[in-house]
């Protein structure tokens, strides 16, 4: 125990270290490269926004290089940031991370405090809580609205889950999933008002989502896995096409889909 305590610290204390380094780093930047003084908030956000969307796809392939090699990237996006607000005199890194462990442990009563929380339920309900406290009009405020739509959905979800407002099992939802299926079929089959059908499928949409929160799933990661294996299958039709020397826009549906069957047999076998 003792051991493992005094690695702990050690790790802390390199850590410490490296991070002061890399204070040091991003002040030299901004006074002797031409490129890292020009930047302003404004012109680091797309890069800010790609990086972490490249962190995303590394998580999702699983790759702990990539995942590394990203977050280090994010945090000098971070410390970026700090710097040209502290040149601003608006605040500094310091106030960040102060602010950030203040939140954290206010946010977090059942280990800070006296509140008990026996699961991870009881913890979201708690926070949402401590934020309608911190001066917010609405339980949505924190779901920015340029947020992807299917995690914004969820995000909406979990929140008003947060304080409660919540279906009692999958059962339920699953139910209100059909439900929103038959009424948006009934609109394809008989109104010929396509924001209507798309007010439907969106209902779909929104209650599948909800659906998914009640069985773990992540409806982001789960599309991503059938884009990726949709891919993944019909770029098996395009190579065997080529091995046929035709393009696969040169073959029927039948040749396709007896190709389409090739790929998924053999997915099946690996």
């Amino acid at each position: 125990m003792n051991r493992q305590r005094e690695m702990n610290k050690d790790n802390k204390d390199k850590a410490k270290e490296s991070f002061a380094h890399l204070l040091e780093i991003m002040d030299e930047l901004r006074t002797k490269c031409p490129w890292d003084r020009k930047q302003t908030m404004l012109s680091l956000k797309p890069n800010t926004i790609e990086e972490v969307y490249e962190l995303a796809q590394a998580v999702e392939e699983g790759d702990y290089s990539e995942i590394k090699k990203e977050l280090g990237d994010l945090l000098l996006h971070v410390v970026f940031y700090a710097k040209i607000a502290d040149e601003k005199g608006a605040f500094d890194i310091n106030e960040v991370t102060e602010g950030l462990c203040e939140k954290l442990i206010r946010r977090h009563p059942h280990i800070y405090g006296d509140v008990k929380a026996e699961t991870a339920q009881d913890v979201k309900k708690t926070w949402e809580q401590i934020k309608m406290t911190e001066g917010r009009k609405s339980v949505f405020s924190g779901v920015p609205k340029t947020l992807d739509a299917i995690i914004k959905a969820y995000r909406i979800q979990e929140k008003a889950a947060g304080v409660g407002f919540d279906w009692k099992n999958k059962e339920d939802v699953w139910k209100k999933v059909e439900e929103e299926i038959e009424e948006m079929h009934k609109e394809v089959e008989t109104n010929d008002s396509q924001e209507k059908i798309s007010e439907e499928f969106g209902d779909v949409l929104f209650a599948m989502i909800n659906y998914s929160r009640f069985i773990g799933v992540s409806p982001e990661h789960a599309l991503e896995q059938a884009n990726r294996k949709f891919m993944r299958r019909f770029e098996y039709m395009e190579r065997q096409a080529a091995k046929e020397g035709k393009q696969i826009q040169q073959m029927n549906i039948d040749q396709m889909e007896n190709l389409w069957c090739e790929a998924k047999q053999k997915e099946k076998q690996s």
